[in-house]
């Protein structure tokens, strides 16, 4: 399964499904047929102005994530539909799911394809029903207050946030809606943001529980090693501790799936010369280079098929991968470079 996203899947992406309207557009990609790729004569035979715009499209194609279902996709939807079942009889005390790792391991992809999932089965359930919304997706901003959380809500849900609105308002404003709209899973990324170390993140954290006992949904955050961020510490921490159960995201070995997840990655491209296989023999390699980084991955082959249309090439090869630059988290890891063997 493969999914489009919007390009930068920990940071673009997250903005970008934090409204309704994109999200609804997300929902559409992902049910969408992919593109197709015209052969090699149809190709040369097209005009000037239709080679560009489907070199355009081309470039889209690849500017998007694929996403594909990792072991780590797979157990966060398995986790969180059961979740979701058991919360249906539940009057209080729901419990949650917590995805957790370090930075760049996939965990907003597992989060938001466990909201895919969510969306996909109560279309199923209740088709027709176009004033459902069955999943809420946020971020929390950093030094995130009682009144921003509410008015992330507030902002997917398209609900006026004026400067005159408190925290009451926006709060009974967005049960109201997410109540009368059937809203049964809630999306909460970068919940790392929220510090139980300071009176604000205390009361930030106080304000997503109630939140979570207004609304009869399912409460799924997302963050960067939250175990050790101090979010589980204290009385407040032990309470989420109690109710929430966790799904870790971490770097991938190299090993079977590693080279499944290139040899999909592949299957994904769109270019006219690019020959089947190339980048699975260059799976070790493309290990050592990422750190089994899935985000890093991603970059890397999508920035080598743009590299590869705008220059004409239409193929992926080493020289093409080691022209994309690193993300800075990854030169770290290799400070004197990749060695000989490694190149």
């Amino acid at each position: 399964m493969s999914t489009p996203l919007a390009d930068q899947p920990e940071d673009e992406f997250g903005r970008y499904l934090t409204a309704l309207p994109g999200w609804r557009e997300f929902i559409a990609e992902a049910i969408s047929e992919p593109m197709a790729m015209v052969t090699q004569d149809e190709y040369d035979a097209l005009t000037k102005e239709d080679r560009y715009q489907y070199d355009e499209d081309r470039l889209d194609h690849h500017a998007r994530l694929q996403v594909v279902a990792t072991s780590t996709v797979r157990h966060t939807v398995t986790c969180g539909r059961r979740l979701v079942i058991l919360n249906r009889g539940a009057i209080s005390a729901r419990r949650g799911l917590i995805v957790t790792g370090p930075a760049n391991t996939g965990k907003t992809i597992a989060l938001t394809q466990l909201g895919l999932a969510h969306e996909l089965q109560d279309r199923r359930r209740h088709p027709g029903q176009d004033e459902r919304i069955p999943v809420i997706y946020i971020t929390v901003p950093p030094a995130a207050t009682p009144r921003m959380i509410a008015a992330e809500f507030a902002r997917f849900l398209g609900l006026p946030v004026l400067r005159s609105s408190n925290i009451t308002d926006l709060t009974e404003a967005v049960v109201g809606v997410c109540t009368k709209a059937r809203t049964g899973l809630v999306l909460v990324d970068e919940i790392h943001n929220i510090s139980l170390h300071t009176r604000t993140g205390a009361e930030a954290s106080d304000t997503l529980k109630y939140f979570s006992e207004r609304i009869p949904a399912t409460f799924a955050y997302a963050g960067i090693d939250i175990e050790g961020s101090g979010l589980l510490s204290g009385t407040r921490g032990d309470q989420i501790a109690a109710r929430f159960t966790s799904v870790a995201t971490h770097p991938f070995p190299y090993n079977k799936e590693w080279k499944g997840l290139v040899a999909q990655m592949e299957a994904n491209l769109l270019l006219h010369q690019h020959t089947r296989g190339t980048l699975t023999r260059l799976d070790r390699f493309l290990h050592t280079r990422t750190g089994g980084m899935i985000g890093t991955l991603s970059h890397q082959l999508r920035g080598a098929a743009v590299d590869a249309i705008l220059t004409g090439a239409e193929k992926i090869t080493k020289s093409g991968l080691l022209a994309v630059d690193l993300d800075i988290a990854s030169r770290r890891r290799h400070p004197g470079g990749l060695s000989d063997a490694d190149k």
